[in-house]
Parts: C-alpha cells; sequence; structure tokens
C-alpha cells in the first residue's frame, strides 16, 4: 500500500512543475519589481524638485553642522565683494581604467606620454585660492556674494559662500571629480547646491552695480591696494578677477580696470589674502 502510493505522490508533484513554471513566475517578478522601481524614483525626483524649488525660494536656506557666512550686523543693502578664479586648472582625465583629475605629481608620465606640459596641470592653486577666500574673515563677515571658478577649458562653476571646501588635496580633487562628472554637489541632507555648475559667459552673474578689476603682474598700473579699495564707492560692489593658473595671464576683456598689486609676481592665493585685508580694514572686519 506505501509503495502505489508514492508513486501516485510522485505523478501528482510532476504535473504541478509542468503548471507552474518557476521562469515564468521569476520573469513576473521581476517586472513587478522593475515597475514597483520606477515608480518609486519617479516619486523621489518629483519631492526633490519641490524641495529645490523650497530652496531656490528661500524657505530652507540653512545647512545643518556648516556655518552661515552672513551676519545679523551686516544690511543686505550694503556692497559686497565677489571673486572670480580664471582659468584653473581642473581638466578630468581617464588614466587606465578610472577618471582623475589630472594634476603634476601624480600623472607627469601620463601627461608627456600625451604631449602634454605637467607644469600647466595645477589645481592645487585654485584649491588654494578658495580655501583663502572662504576661510576669511571678510567671508564670515557676510560681504562675500559669489565665488565663480572658470577652468582653462571653459567651464563655469560657482561656489557658494557657505560652502565649506575640504581641506586636504586629495578629497578636493574627489569634489571637484565629482562636479566635473555631476554639475553639482548637493549638501548633506538637504537639496541646496554648494557647487553648481553655470552657463557662460560669466558677467551675466555679476551684480548690477559692480567694478570689475583684474589682477595680473603683467600690468603697467602698480596701485596700492588699501588706496584703492578705500577710493571705491560704498555702494558699488567690487568683482576681482584673480588667476588661478601657474603662468600666463587672464582675460581681461570684460574687466573695468587692470592693475598690478605688487612688483613681484604673487599667487593667487597671496593676492586673494592682500585684497581681504584691505577691504577688512576699510569695512573694519576684526
Amino acid at each position: 500500500m506505501v509503495r502505489p502510493y508514492a508513486v501516485k505522490g510522485g505523478v501528482k508533484r510532476k504535473k504541478r512543475e509542468e503548471v507552474y513554471d518557476d521562469e515564468d513566475i521569476e520573469a513576473t517578478i521581476s517586472t513587478l519589481e522593475n515597475n514597483t522601481y520606477k515608480e518609486e524614483e519617479k516619486e523621489k525626483e518629483a519631492e526633490k524638485e519641490e524641495e529645490i524649488d523650497r530652496d531656490e525660494t528661500g524657505t530652507e536656506s540653512e545647512l545643518a553642522g556648516i556655518p552661515i557666512a552672513p551676519s545679523s550686523s551686516v544690511k543686505k543693502s550694503k556692497s559686497g565683494i565677489v571673486f572670480v578664479l580664471e582659468r584653473a586648472s581642473l581638466e578630468v582625465g581617464k588614466v587606465g581604467k578610472t577618471y582623475q583629475l589630472l594634476n603634476s605629481d601624480e600623472h607627469s608620465n601620463f601627461l608627456k606620454k600625451h604631449g602634454k606640459n605637467p607644469a600647466d596641470y595645477r589645481p592645487d592653486i585654485a584649491h588654494q585660492a578658495l580655501l583663502a577666500i572662504l576661510d576669511s574673515p571678510l567671508n564670515k563677515a557676510g560681504r562675500l556674494q559669489a565665488v565663480y571658478v572658470k577652468t582653462e577649458k571653459g567651464v563655469l562653476f560657482e561656489v557658494k559662500p557657505h560652502c565649506r571646501m575640504p581641506r586636504t588635496f586629495k578629497r578636493f580633487c574627489g569634489i571637484m571629480l565629482q562636479l566635473l562628472q555631476k554639475l553639482n554637489i548637493t549638501a548633506t541632507g538637504k537639496r541646496e547646491k554648494l557647487l553648481r555648475v553655470i552657463a557662460n559667459p560669466v558677467t551675466r552673474h555679476l551684480p548690477f552695480n559692480s567694478r570689475k578689476i583684474g589682477l595680473s603682474h603683467s600690468s603697467s598700473k602698480l596701485v596700492q591696494l588699501r588706496d584703492y579699495v578705500n577710493a571705491a564707492s560704498d555702494d558699488m560692489n567690487l568683482v576681482f578677477v584673480v588667476g588661478a593658473m601657474s603662468h600666463g595671464k587672464i582675460n581681461n576683456d570684460y574687466t573695468d580696470d587692470f592693475i598690478s598689486v605688487s612688483g613681484y609676481p604673487l599667487s593667487a592665493a597671496c593676492c586673494i589674502g592682500r585684497i581681504c585685508n584691505a577691504l577688512e580694514l576699510k569695512w573694519k572686519i576684526l
């Protein structure tokens, strides 16, 4: 009695396997999961757009854990300062199987192999210049309005004044690589874009009532920077255009004035330090 029962049960199991195809079931489940994933992605994108709209209208503008630059003692009607870093050496290249931000220290052999001068690839200049701007008392007092960086390849991006730039060069390279590939960097936990690629030219983003000043050692107009900024009107926004490259000079086609602040060639960070110091003395920022 037991043996025929076992055979009968085996036949039933074979019939069930013929009726229910495992591959069809897996395909159906996969289709449902894909449809659910797509619906969730659409909902997330809609939520992101709503949050970005709220950020642009000013409803949620502060970042958790990052100090906000504007101070309560600074009035919005006061003039500010804008920095433009020209010809920054920020270029992405495929080294081996990965994309990296090219620099003369790590990729000298790669650059020479492709017929490029390693001395032209100095992203550390832009890194030092951005740290000098964002860490200055001028920025912490709320006088810095915006920072724009234009690369040697013509890519223009904006850096928000309350952005906290990485201290280490390696992490800075990672951030710049992500920015040039994804076109923006958002704040942790919020949707505000701290760095974002914008459309050229830079003049379309500058304040209307502004005086654009280019700096270069090649300029024949040597000025005392403290006297120069003191002579500027308090109602006018000052835009300083500084070169972020190892050698050469900036494009001064859109500048109103072209000056030199020293009889010696200075680095971008040193020039920015002098500018910030002169303005801090003028506006009595300690």
